[in-house]
């Protein structure tokens, strides 16, 4: 065998450690290859569903290119002339009946393993007298979300829920928006916000702490900055912050306005209002309009030019917590 042909058969077996080398960050940050750690039940199960299908996926490999190198070498032409026939190697019955047995052997054992995980995954808990679900529901809109509580509360791109107990997200888009798919990988796989349509998924968070996640559906130009997050908070706290909101919402003092602003706003008009951060958008800071109450209701509500009606179904107190925001901000209360 010439050194050339040597080198190039030496290619591979060079090549699979450097991969390998390479892979190891990947697999042990949670940007890479492995999943993050998760922190829900649900999640936990389709943790364990990757790990139990990588390790099928690895051994296949490994086997696989094994025997390739072993082939490689084993049949190499060596000092045989470059016209004359290699050795002829007749079928084997009892080998092809091993590699048609052996992949089938392994994807029945795959579906069986996720199909047993599926339903503790996909189905919700049934609630008990001693611990009930708390049902949010779940809006995707161009560019933010919305989660409402059973009190009528209101949050934008943060949802707060209490440790330990099952929290049941009705997830939607209104009609006149796109499909987006609301995704905290540390508590469970994503689940598709469609419009007109309601879909149901769940956590139980483990512990305390703020989850984030993203949209992970493509749904136009700001798909990037829609970005989400859930914050676990103990139980007691967490009644505490729902019932203090509530009371901020009803009296007009809540966040809502800011967090309105933040989520639906500032992506194309900028936190500080300077505006052209999205579609030409224009400034709002020293602008006539944010002192117009019944200006930017109808600005918020029909649209306007390339900007999309993101207030059409508000409430009338997420109305009047956005202009009140818009005036105080941009206006200084005048």
């Amino acid at each position: 065998m010439t050194a050339s042909v040597r080198s190039k058969l030496l290619l591979p077996a060079g090549a699979l450690p450097a991969l390998l080398a390479s892979a190891a960050p990947a697999f042990a940050g949670s940007g890479g290859f492995a999943p993050v750690s998760p922190q829900s039940p649900n999640a936990e199960g389709i943790s364990r569903s990757y790990w139990f299908v990588t390790i099928f996926v690895v051994a296949v490999f490994v086997l696989v290119e094994s025997l390739l190198l072993a082939f490689i070498v084993r049949f190499r032409r060596r000092r045989r002339s470059r016209d004359a026939d290699g050795a002829q190697i007749h079928g084997s019955t009892r080998l092809e009946t091993m590699w048609t047995i052996g992949p089938v052997l392994i994807l029945v054992a795959i579906a069986v393993f996720v199909l047993a995980k599926l339903p503790g995954i996909r189905d919700v808990p049934a609630a008990t007298a001693g611990s009930p679900n708390l049902v949010v529901k779940v809006t995707g809109r161009q560019y933010y979300w919305q989660y409402e509580y059973p009190n009528g509360v209101i949050a934008i791109d943060e949802l707060r829920a209490p440790q330990g107990t099952t929290v049941e997200l009705e997830v939607t888009a209104p009609v006149f928006d796109v499909i987006h798919s609301w995704w905290i990988p540390a508590l469970g796989g994503k689940i598709d916000a469609i419009p007109g349509r309601v879909n149901r998924t769940w956590f139980a968070a483990e512990r305390t702490g703020v989850f984030r996640g993203q949209c992970a559906e493509l749904c136009g130009l700001n798909h990037a900055r829609m970005l989400a997050a859930v914050e676990v908070l103990p139980k007691a706290e967490f009644e505490t912050w729902l019932t203090t909101r509530k009371d901020a919402q009803d009296a007009g003092t809540s966040p809502l306005g800011r967090e309105l602003y933040v989520g639906g706003c500032a992506k194309c008009h900028g936190l500080a209002g300077e505006g052209k951060v999205a579609a030409n958008a224009p400034a709002l800071k020293g602008s006539r309009i944010v002192t117009d109450a019944k200006a930017i209701d109808v600005l918020l509500r029909k649209g306007q030019n390339l900007m999309p009606a993101i207030g059409r179904d508000w409430s009338d107190a997420q109305m009047r917590a956005m202009t009140g925001y818009l005036k105080e901000r941009f206006a200084g209360g005048n």
